[in-house]
């Protein structure tokens, strides 16, 4: 399961920030940007990547069928270790945000989900995700999925989320329209992999829409 092919992790473009000051308030609507909840449903765990998930998600992405359709993930421990650390200095700098998903009862990451800024505030973002192969039509990212909006939506403040995924990604397109995403259009020859370039679905959730159509969802827990 894959989808929001290019990755916004660069590790060319790797900088330090500076982490918050401490003693200074946060908003509670900015009380993510120092330290992510916990997420729990039914059948997964979100919580944000730490450097021990290194070895179990080299393991789960770096997968010829995972990493299909994303722009080319880490290739080694150090690469995810690397990977982590910068996206524990994006989520303090208020721009992305980066859950690993756990089956319930392992503390092992199986897939990630990531979140990033498209305009300030997190006002617009794009989401993407890849799970392991074994863990394909379990539901487990359907569970996560329903987890990361709702945060996204209600926590964050975002009003529209937008994920990008390949025509030829059959699995990513069907998650996302599973999950109640809307197809906005086609972008022709916006994603380069392998030497090719590949026409991406457009898809959309808007917070209101997807509170009306909350009814059918189970809701998570927040720790």
């Amino acid at each position: 399961m894959k989808a929001v092919e290019k990755q916004p992790y660069v590790p060319a473009h790797d900088v330090q920030l500076p982490p918050p000051a401490l003693g200074v308030r946060i908003e509670r609507s900015q009380e993510w940007r120092a330290e992510l909840p916990t997420l729990t449903g039914p059948r997964v765990t979100l919580r944000e990547v730490q450097p021990t998930d290194a070895a179990s998600l080299l393991a789960a992405i770096s997968s010829a069928d995972v990493a299909r359709f994303l722009s080319p993930p880490p290739t080694s421990l150090e690469g995810f270790e690397r990977f982590i650390a910068w996206s524990h200095r994006q989520r303090a700098a208020g721009q992305y945000i980066a859950f690993g998903l756990m089956p319930r009862g392992s503390d092992a990451a199986v897939g990630v989900l990531q979140i990033r800024s498209l305009e300030p505030d997190f006002g617009t973002a794009e989401w993407g995700f890849a799970l392991a192969t074994e863990f394909w039509g379990t539901g487990l990212f359907t569970d996560a999925a329903q987890l990361a909006v709702d945060f996204v939506f209600d926590v964050i403040g975002t009003h529209r989320l937008e994920a990008r995924a390949a025509l030829k990604n059959g699995r990513g397109n069907g998650a996302l329209r599973k999950l109640g995403a809307v197809q906005e259009g086609v972008l022709r020859r916006s994603f380069l992999r392998n030497g090719e370039h590949h026409d991406q679905m457009l898809w959309t959730i808007l917070a209101d829409e997807w509170r009306e159509s909350k009814g059918g969802w189970c809701s998570g827990v927040i720790h």
